[in-house]
């Protein structure tokens, strides 16, 4: 017998052992009766004067628990038509697996380097402030995701399977603990040996993963999509394209504007990423001194309306890093990151403001590329403000508040080093006064928030992309061209590992009913 129910517990509790003793006194039935326990949901409340634990599980009762299995349902025939997979992202992986599953062929091509040889050039980006345009925080095996956290958590449950992608994760390495918790998160420390064995599972199965390999033409003729060409020089044909390059690859969007393959501006967000010490963090939000051992480092999730526009925090990271995040050299960009313990000192998170098409009228001459246009001169600023370096824009925060330069400034987890500059210099007047506006709000909500212990870095531009790539809503096909399949973040159709997964899987199951029509 199975029965679900919800349970509370104090942090200290959190343990099989608890559990079980509270899901007997709630289902009034003797201890020994309870085989096994699953856990559906664990968040922490800490809304009351002590936060607590609340779950939600499946107790079995004078029965095992059946035993769990998630490996992919790979077809086991011989592969059929080849689909050329732009991109080794989530979506580009999870297409990859997705294609196989479905008797497909996968040819996965991505401009950067495998998730291994990444290391190097993230290295030379945070010591020797090298950006190589082709292997990067952004570009490589796994995406923007493999190096920038892994969060899981995505308000997308209407897209797809939520679950399926998450079930997925675990049968290539990722704890079953990101199945229950109301924010899973995975650890960059963690995702390159997932990456790895997903990599290895595709080309086990018959599919192709090519590393420096970079989408130089699209190959189109009368309408359709007959391959590409890769380094200028090697043609791959197939009469399907997946796009899935993510919002950092410039390139493709002024190759499609080069071709006049239609695109169109989308708006973006535009801010600067924000880090407190997590302490901090940890007592304004669990309203205690010490969280202790049994509370993990807190989080925050804060959006506002400035009746101008919204304000909103962006990939929040409880004890983690302030990444460099730059694709080509001459730009600085800002994001963040966690291992899986969040045991760093510094919490950080971007906080960013809707850039809407007025916004951007002095580049109306460059069509559908303004919004490019405009974020790349913002990147641009920034670097020449800094130094010419990688190192960035930074102000506390009380002094960006009151308009004044920081005349020091805190330790920050930045690691190619911050320069002290008055954002008002580097980002539109729209952005200063709406952030200024906000961080008023946030500290309504987050008592402590609005400190000078606290460090601004700028830029955060890249939450999205500011363009899109337009499709067929019922096809997935690009309005077009026939074969071309844009897909997620670089398309403007998600926003996240977990979203863009989607979207990747959806592009392969649309293709399908295409051919059984």
């Amino acid at each position: 017998m199975q029965k679900e129910i919800e349970i509370t517990l104090a942090p200290h509790k959190n343990d099989i052992e608890n559990i079980m003793r509270i899901s007997a006194s709630t289902l009034k039935i003797n201890i020994e009766r309870i085989q096994d326990i699953k856990v559906l949901k664990r968040s922490i409340d800490a809304r009351k004067t002590k936060p607590f634990y609340r779950l939600r599980l499946t107790v079995f009762i004078d029965e095992k628990a059946p035993k769990s299995e998630f490996t992919p349902n790979f077809n086991e025939g011989e592969l059929g038509e080849q689909v050329i997979i732009v991109g080794a992202g989530p979506a580009g992986l999870f297409a990859g697996i997705r294609a196989l599953e479905l008797g497909l062929k996968p040819i996965i091509v991505d401009r950067g380097k495998d998730v291994k040889n990444r290391r190097r050039d993230l290295a030379a980006i945070n010591k020797e402030h090298i950006v190589n345009p082709e292997s990067n925080y952004c570009f490589g095996e796994g995406g923007a995701g493999t190096y920038s956290d892994g969060k899981l958590y995505t308000r997308s449950k209407k897209r797809g399977d939520v679950k399926k992608i998450l079930e997925t994760l675990v049968a290539f390495g990722a704890d079953v603990d990101i199945l229950a918790d109301a924010h899973p998160h995975i650890g960059t420390n963690k995702l390159p040996q997932i990456i790895l064995a997903m990599r290895e599972a595709i080309i086990a199965q018959g599919g192709e993963v090519q590393f420096d390999s970079k989408m130089t033409d699209l190959l189109i003729k009368n309408g359709a999509v007959e391959g590409i060409e890769i380094n200028g020089t090697r043609k791959i044909k197939a009469e399907k394209v997946i796009l899935a390059t993510g919002h950092s690859a410039r390139d493709i969007y002024y190759l499609l504007d080069r071709k006049k393959i239609a695109i169109e501006f989308k708006p973006f967000a535009l801010g600067v990423r924000v880090e407190h010490p997590q302490n901090m963090i940890d007592k304004i939000q669990y309203k205690t001194e010490d969280r202790g051992e049994f509370l993990p480092p807190s989080s925050y999730q804060l959006v506002c309306n400035t009746k101008e526009r919204g304000v909103f925090s962006f990939c929040m990271c409880p004890g983690g890093i302030v990444a460099p995040c730059a694709t080509a050299p001459g730009e600085v960009v800002t994001n963040g990151w966690s291992p899986s313990k969040r045991n760093n000192p510094f919490a950080n998170s971007g906080i960013v403001t809707e850039v809407k098409e007025s916004d951007v009228s002095d580049f109306s001459h460059e069509g559908a590329l303004k919004g490019l246009k405009f974020q790349e001169k913002i990147e641009q600023k920034c670097w020449e403000a800094a130094g010419k370096t990688q190192a960035v824009p930074a102000q506390r925060l009380l002094d960006f508040m009151q308009d004044r330069k920081s005349l020091d400034l805190p330790s920050s987890s930045y690691i190619p080093g911050i320069t002290s500059v008055e954002l008002k210099e580097v980002l539109p007047d729209f952005v200063i006064r709406n952030l200024r506006k906000a961080f008023l709000e946030f500290e309504k909500k987050m008592k402590g928030f609005l400190t000078n212990d606290a460090v601004l870095h700028a830029p955060e531009s890249r939450t999205s992309s500011p363009v899109r790539i337009p499709r067929n809503k019922d096809t997935f096909e690009h309005i077009e061209i026939k074969g071309l399949y844009p897909c997620a973040e670089g398309a403007g159709y998600a926003g996240g590992i977990v979203s863009a997964a989607i979207d990747g899987q959806k592009c392969i199951e649309k293709m399908m009913e295409a051919k059984t029509k």
